[in-house]
């Protein structure tokens, strides 16, 4: 998808002036970044559920029905479905994560009617039909055979399963090869009555159209959705205090590594503060561990972690790869650098850099009105203000030394929770 030469030369600031608020008759409600340099319409949304609300006994029916949506609605199969989106080159898509169905909607402004028009059937009245179901389960099963013998996959998910034990998020989001072969038409059909509804709905739209247009369609395409969603409630968890070890033996050429432990909620005054040393630590190639794993060292090709929160929980996450023989090597210099920023913190010129980067970043993340559209959508997920993008900067710079010493010890004091999979376990 294009973007506007507006958009991409935005600032946040320049971004921030242009957000707006609106409400349909009806009450759905959507941020909106209007922009007529180029007829483009990018839309994203999400509704509350994701593959927490799968049945605990068949794991995968979120993922089946994101799948499965955008394969005929209404009096439209599968084809006639998609021979609809090629003809005015609509893309549509749909995707699901621990606590969220998403999709995304792009379209050009004159096929803006035809589009929201699909998205409305693909919400309002999936066919599930058996040829679609069995094709798109095939696909699944065969990705799900893939993962067993993939140490990446492998790993992460080995790492969820002891990072939150009988708690949903553990579950493999994707199903298992017993679960998804027992899914039915009316499971999906279930999770769609439970869970598209508009109490959860969320809305950002960027583009060429104005804010009276768009609340026609946010009401012609959502306002037969059910009043309330009817899913179960998610308690609360934190993540499995470390330290731990697990391995799983796999004959790869690779010993693949998963490390991480407890987070910080995006709500936490200390998220950003935990952002910039996570920077530090391991978010890219000006990192500690990138450059003491890799190129002091030459123990792995890659190294990075990322800070993961979930609407219930926390956890930063990293992982590496390396050889089999060097395994116990790499390990200890990820856990004796870990060791070294909880105990001493950055350095005020780490800090510096990093909070640079998460500045500059930013306008990256606003370079197309996809990207600008996914971001709004973020911050309404994540229930920020709708100005948050004129305060981002001002929020990381607020970020003191001693905020970035204090939840360095906080984030890794602890020490690690890791997961190896490979050909021999770490002594």
């Amino acid at each position: 998808m294009l973007a506007s030469p507006s958009l991409l030369a935005a600032t946040s600031t320049f971004v921030a002036a242009k957000v707006k608020r609106v409400v349909s008759r009806g009450g759905i409600e959507a941020w909106l970044v209007q922009d007529a340099t180029v007829p483009l319409i990018a839309v994203e949304y999400a509704f509350g559920g994701g593959a927490t609300q799968d049945p605990s006994d068949k794991p995968g029916v979120s993922r089946m029905v994101a799948g499965l949506l955008d394969q005929g609605a209404g009096d439209l199969d599968s084809t006639s479905f998609h021979q609809r989106l090629d003809r005015r080159a609509i893309e549509l898509s749909f995707e699901s994560d621990h606590d969220r169905f998403r999709g995304n909607l792009r379209t050009l402004k004159d096929n803006r009617d035809e589009a929201f028009d699909l998205l409305r059937m693909a919400l309002t009245s999936p066919r599930f039909d058996t040829a679609d179901l069995e094709r798109i389960r095939a696909g699944v099963i065969a990705n799900l055979r893939h993962e067993l013998t993939d140490p990446s996959s492998l790993a992460i998910r080995k790492f969820f399963e002891v990072a939150f034990k009988d708690h949903p998020y553990a579950r493999q989001a994707g199903g298992t090869l017993d679960s998804v072969p027992k899914i039915e038409a009316a499971d999906l059909k279930g999770y769609v009555r439970g869970v598209i509804a508009k109490n959860t709905l969320k809305i950002a739209v960027v583009g060429d159209i104005d804010p009276e247009a768009l609340c026609n369609l946010l009401d012609r395409t959502f306002s037969s959705l059910p009043e309330q969603s009817n899913w179960t409630p998610i308690p609360e968890v934190f993540a499995t205090k470390p330290p731990q070890r697990v391995f799983i033996p796999l004959d790869v050429p690779q010993t693949f590594v998963t490390f991480g432990g407890p987070g910080v909620r995006r709500n936490e005054p200390d998220f950003m503060a935990a952002c910039v040393v996570n920077r530090v630590l391991g978010g890219g190639m000006t990192s500690r561990l990138f450059r003491e794993v890799r190129e002091k060292r030459g123990l792995a090709y890659s190294v990075s972690e990322r800070l993961v929160w979930m609407d219930h929980s926390a956890v930063f996450v990293g992982s590496s790869g390396t050889r089999a023989e060097r395994a116990s090597e790499t390990v200890e210099e990820i856990e004796r650098q870990v060791r070294h920023i909880a105990e001493e913190g950055p350095t005020q010129q780490e800090l510096d850099d990093a909070k640079s980067y998460l500045k500059g970043s930013q306008k990256l993340a606003l370079n197309t009105s996809s990207k600008v559209a996914r971001t709004l959508l973020q911050h309404q997920l994540d229930k920020l203000p709708i100005d948050y993008l004129e305060k981002h900067h001002a929020i990381v710079d607020a970020v003191t030394l001693e905020d970035a010493k204090r939840v360095a010890a906080r984030l890794w004091g602890n020490g690690l929770l890791t997961v190896l999979v490979g050909r021999s376990p770490v002594p």
